[in-house]
């Protein structure tokens, strides 16, 4: 698949901050489309928690990246059926621990892993058997799907995105919350700009927003421009 390629489907692609809702809402817009759904993060998590479960060291890239030609992944499209496996264990909720969140972003900084998953995902859209697809992520429309005819950046205000994620995870102090938004942020900013909207990129702030809102102003402009 050459680089950006979309296939013969609808391609909707969504960047965007931590806490922006990317993953819920890009899975809720697909749900009322009809479409397939694809969050890339999930595979650079699952990569960072196979890379801990075999004891591989993360701060060694090139330990990383011999590892790659070992790692099994598998994610579901079905927004009502969504999984994702690792050499054929369920994952889907492992990948969200801390100790996972800690760690992806040592392995997304290392340039084969984003290219090799770049691939992956690019890959995973081919498979699609839906007539679109939302693939959701932090580099999504400028180099995973640059030519996608629906890009989209999902933003808002920090202190919004701070709340949100607090109320998402029990337990976890708004302050503690806060800075690993803000950390995770500093560190994927050093890799890709997931911050400013790239041309031909629509932005979409849900500051003022709330998540049905949300999804109704994704939907509203897939449909707008592949009508």
């Amino acid at each position: 698949m050459s680089s950006g390629s979309t296939a013969h489907r609808i391609v909707v692609a969504v960047d965007g901050p931590a806490g922006s809702g990317k993953s819920s809402v890009s899975k809720s817009a697909a749900r009322e489309l009809g479409y397939a759904y694809q969050d890339t993060g999930a595979a650079y998590r699952a990569l960072a928690w196979w890379c801990l479960d075999q004891g591989i060291d993360i701060q060694h890239p090139d330990s990383v990246i011999v590892a790659l030609d070992r790692f099994m992944y598998e994610i579901g499209t079905d927004p009502d059926q969504y999984f994702v496996r690792v050499g054929g264990d369920d994952v889907t909720d492992a990948i969200r621990e801390p100790r996972v969140s800690a760690a992806v972003s040592a392995i997304a900084r290392i340039p084969q892993v984003r290219a090799q998953l770049t691939s992956l995902f690019r890959a995973v859209i081919v498979a699609s058997d839906r007539p679109g697809i939302i693939v959701e992520g932090r580099d999504i429309t400028t180099v995973v799907c640059p030519d996608a005819p629906v890009r989209i950046l999902l933003t808002a205000d920090e202190e919004v995105r701070m709340a949100r994620r607090s109320a998402e995870l029990v337990g976890e102090s708004l302050q503690k919350t806060a800075e690993q938004l803000q950390k995770r942020d500093r560190q994927d900013s050093q890799v890709v700009d997931f911050m400013n909207a790239a041309d031909g990129v629509v932005t979409i702030d849900s500051t003022h927003l709330d998540f049905d809102q949300t999804v109704h102003a994704v939907t509203e402009l897939v449909a707008a421009r592949t009508t």
